[in-house]
C-alpha cells in the first residue's frame, strides 16, 4: 500500500513535481537548513568547515575539511551544494572546491576561476555562483561566474562599475547587488551596483551605502539585502547593520548593530535570519563568537552560540537556504502562500468599473490587467486568501447591490458568482485567513452595525457575525488582519479615530482595540501577520492625509507614527505580502482618482517609495492578495 506524503515529515511517496514544489517553495518538512562556514586568518588558517542549523542556536559543529586551508575566499551555494572560491596568497588563487550541503564530509575539486583572485564577493541564485572584484594582485573589476550543478571552470561575466577588494555580496533570485569596497587599502568606497544573475554583461549602478566602508559581512532574505560590520576607515571599526531592497534602487538605511564590534566574517542566512561566524574584534583579535538577527527587523544582534575554534577575517560563509534560492523561501516550513500578488478588484475610474488588475507585490512594476467583474461596481471591498479572492457588496448603474463575486488567483480570468451578503451595503470594511472572510460596517444606505461572513472554500450567502461597536459606515480600510485577528479601523457617518477588533475564527461583536492617530474615514490598510498599516483618508476637517499609521495586531493599544505615503489621498485600498505592503490608487485632493502605486517594508518604519501605475486610475475599488499576513502562521 502506497506511503502518501505526510506534512509533519518529508516521509512517504511523493511526485517529482511536489517535491520540486515544496523545495522550492520552502515548505519540504523538517528541511535542514544548514549554515557552513570557511576559513578566517590566524595563521595557519584553520582548515576546518564549521556547521550550524541556522533556525536554531548554539555551538557550531565541524561538518568536514577544505581542500586546501586558504582564507580570503568567496562563497556561494544553491539548495544542495556550498561552493569556496580563490583565496589568499594576496593576489589570489583560482581554486573553486565544493561540498554537499546536507553530507557532512570533506570538500571536492569543482574547477578552475578564469582569474585567480583573493577578497572578492560572492552572490548566487539556485542556478548561478557569481565571482566580484577583489585582488587579482591589483584591484579588479571582474565578475566571473560558475553554473553549481556542474563541475568545471569559470567563465566571464563582465565588469563591476568600479573595481574594488573585500567586496560585499547579496542576492535574491533574480538579482545580485555588490555593496561597498575598497580601491585600495585605506580608499574605502560607498558604491553599490548590481546584474541580473541569468544574464551576462556589466553591472548597473544601484546606489550608495550609508558611508564609504569595506570588509563587511553580507547576505540576504529574497527581498533585502544586509551589510554588517565594516571599516569606514583603516582605523575604524564599526558593528552597524544596514539594508537595501534588492528589488529596487536606491540608497542603503542604517538600522541595526551587531552585539560586539567585528568585521571581516562572511554572513549567511536563510530567509528570516542572519547569521555571522568569527571575525575580527576592534582590538584586532580574532572571535569565535557566531550573532544572529531577523532580517526584515534588523534592531540589536543576538549571540547565537560559538564557532569550533577562533576565526578572524577573512572569513566565507554558504547555506542552503539564503534568500536567493527562490521567492520566500525560508528553509523551514514557512506557511502556505500565494506567489505574492495583489489585486485592484473594481472601483471607479471615469465611471462604474468591471476591471480587475494584478500587481506582484515583491517587485515594483506597473498593473496588469487581469479579468473582469460580474457587474461594473465601485465602493465594493475585497479579501483573499492564497487561491482565492472576492469582491464584497458596492454600487453599480442600478444601485446599491449584495453581490459577492470570486476569481481565482493563480490564472487571469473573470469573475463569478459566489453569493450575497447578509445585509445589502457599501463602503464596508473587509478582513480574512486561509479559511473565511469577514466584512463590517458600511451603507445601507443608513450607517450599519452588521458583521458578517464566509467561507473562501465553499460558494454561498454570508451569514451573520456579530456587531461593531456602534454603527459606522464608511470603512474600506482594505484587508488588515493576523491569522487570528481582523482590525477595523476609522469610519465616516460620522468621522471616527476608531480601531476595534475580532477574532476571525470564532463569531461575535468587535471589541475595542485603541485608536488611530486621527479620526478618518476612507483610509486604506495591509499587513504582515504581526503589523498593520493604515494610511492615507479624508479627516474630520476634510483635510486629505499622507500619514501612516501602524499597530501591533496580537496586542492592543493606539496606533504609532510610521511614516508618510508619497502623495495625499482617500478612498484607497491596499494589498501586501508577509513583508511588503502596496498602497493602490484613491483620489486626490481635486477628486480625480489617481493611478500612483507606493509601497513600504512593513516591519520597518519609514515613508513610502514609488511602485509604479496601475493600468487605470481608479479609486473606491477593493483589493486582495495571496499572501498577505492573514495566510501566515503563528
Amino acid at each position: 500500500m502506497a506511503n502518501y506524503p505526510q506534512l509533519d515529515d518529508a516521509r512517504g511517496v511523493w511526485k517529482l513535481h511536489e517535491v520540486y514544489d515544496a523545495v522550492m517553495g520552502g515548505y519540504w518538512p523538517n528541511y535542514a537548513a544548514r549554515g557552513l562556514c570557511q576559513g578566517g586568518a590566524p595563521s595557519p588558517d584553520p582548515g576546518n568547515i564549521d556547521m550550524i542549523t541556522i533556525a536554531s542556536t548554539g555551538n557550531a559543529t565541524d561538518f568536514g575539511d577544505v581542500l586546501t586551508a586558504v582564507s580570503g575566499r568567496n562563497g556561494y551555494s544553491s539548495l544542495v551544494r556550498g561552493m569556496f572560491a580563490g583565496g589568499t596568497p594576496a593576489g589570489g588563487t583560482n581554486n573553486i572546491d565544493y561540498v554537499t550541503i546536507a553530507h557532512q564530509g570533506n570538500s571536492s575539486d569543482f574547477g578552475d576561476l578564469a582569474t585567480s583572485v583573493d577578497l572578492a564577493a560572492g552572490a548566487s541564485n539556485s542556478v548561478r555562483g557569481i565571482t566580484a572584484g577583489g585582488r587579482t594582485p591589483s584591484v579588479s573589476n571582474v565578475m566571473q561566474y560558475v553554473t553549481m550543478a556542474s563541475t568545471g571552470n569559470a567563465a566571464d561575466f563582465g565588469d563591476l562599475t568600479v573595481a574594488r577588494m573585500q567586496v560585499t555580496g547579496m542576492a535574491s533570485p533574480t538579482r545580485a547587488c555588490f555593496a561597498q569596497g575598497g580601491s585600495a587599502p585605506g580608499a574605502e568606497l560607498d558604491t553599490i551596483d548590481f546584474v541580473e544573475i541569468m544574464t551576462t554583461g556589466n553591472a548597473v549602478d544601484f546606489g550608495n551605502c550609508v558611508s564609504t566602508r569595506t570588509t563587511a559581512a553580507g547576505t540576504s532574505s529574497s527581498t533585502r539585502g544586509i551589510t554588517m560590520g565594516a571599516y569606514d576607515s583603516p582605523a575604524t571599526q564599526t558593528g552597524v547593520i544596514d539594508y537595501l531592497t534588492i528589488a529596487s534602487q536606491g540608497n542603503m538605511v542604517n538600522y541595526g548593530d551587531l552585539s560586539v564590534v567585528k568585521i571581516g566574517t562572511g554572513g549567511t542566512s536563510n530567509s528570516v535570519r542572519a547569521v555571522m561566524m568569527g571575525g575580527q574584534d576592534g582590538g584586532g583579535s580574532a572571535v569565535n563568537t557566531i550573532d544572529y538577527g531577523i532580517i526584515a527587523n534588523g534592531g540589536t544582534w543576538t549571540d547565537f552560540g560559538d564557532c569550533t575554534t577562533t576565526r578572524g577575517s577573512k572569513t566565507v560563509q554558504v547555506s542552503d537556504s539564503h534568500g536567493g534560492l527562490c521567492d520566500g523561501y525560508q528553509g523551514t516550513r514557512p506557511p502556505p502562500g500565494g506567489m505574492g500578488r495583489g489585486f485592484s478588484i473594481g472601483g471607479s475610474d471615469s465611471s462604474y468599473s468591471w476591471r480587475t488588475e494584478s500587481i506582484h507585490i515583491p517587485t515594483t512594476g506597473n498593473g496588469t490587467d487581469f479579468g473582469e467583474m460580474t457587474t461594473d461596481n465601485q465602493n465594493n471591498t475585497g479579501a483573499g486568501n492564497n487561491i482565492r479572492s472576492v469582491s464584497v457588496g458596492g454600487q453599480n448603474p442600478s444601485g446599491i447591490n449584495n453581490i459577492v463575486s470570486s476569481f481565482f488567483n493563480a490564472s487571469m480570468g473573470n469573475a463569478s458568482d459566489f453569493g450575497d451578503q447578509s445585509v445589502t451595503r457599501i463602503h464596508t470594511s473587509t478582513c480574512g485567513n486561509t479559511t473565511r472572510f469577514v466584512s463590517a460596517q458600511g451603507l445601507t444606505p443608513s450607517a450599519s452595525d452588521v458583521i458578517d461572513y464566509a467561507a473562501f472554500a465553499t460558494t454561498g450567502n454570508m451569514t451573520d457575525f456579530g456587531d461593531m461597536l456602534s454603527s459606522n459606515g464608511i470603512g474600506i480600510i482594505g484587508q488588515c488582519n493576523s491569522p487570528t485577528r481582523g482590525i477595523f479601523a476609522g469610519g465616516g457617518d460620522p468621522i471616527i479615530d476608531v480601531i476595534s477588533y475580532i477574532t476571525i475564527g470564532s463569531t461575535g461583536n468587535a471589541i475595542d482595540f485603541g485608536n488611530m492617530s486621527s479620526g478618518r474615514q476612507t483610509p486604506g490598510a495591509f499587513s504582515s501577520d504581526v503589523r498593520g498599516c493604515i494610511f492615507g483618508g479624508e479627516d474630520t476637517g476634510s483635510n486629505i492625509l499622507n500619514v501612516i499609521d501602524y499597530i501591533t495586531i496580537g496586542s492592543t493599544g493606539n496606533a504609532s507614527d510610521f511614516g508618510d505615503l508619497t502623495t495625499t489621498t482617500y478612498k484607497t485600498s491596499g494589498a501586501s505580502t508577509n513583508i511588503r505592503g502596496v498602497r493602490m490608487g484613491g483620489q486626490n485632493p481635486s477628486s480625480n482618482p489617481m493611478d500612483t502605486m507606493d509601497y513600504v517594508t512593513i516591519a520597518s518604519t519609514g515613508n513610502a517609495i514609488d511602485f509604479g501605475d496601475l493600468v487605470n486610475a481608479t479609486k473606491f475599488m477593493g483589493s486582495s492578495a495571496d499572501s498577505h499576513g492573514g495566510l501566515q502562521s503563528t
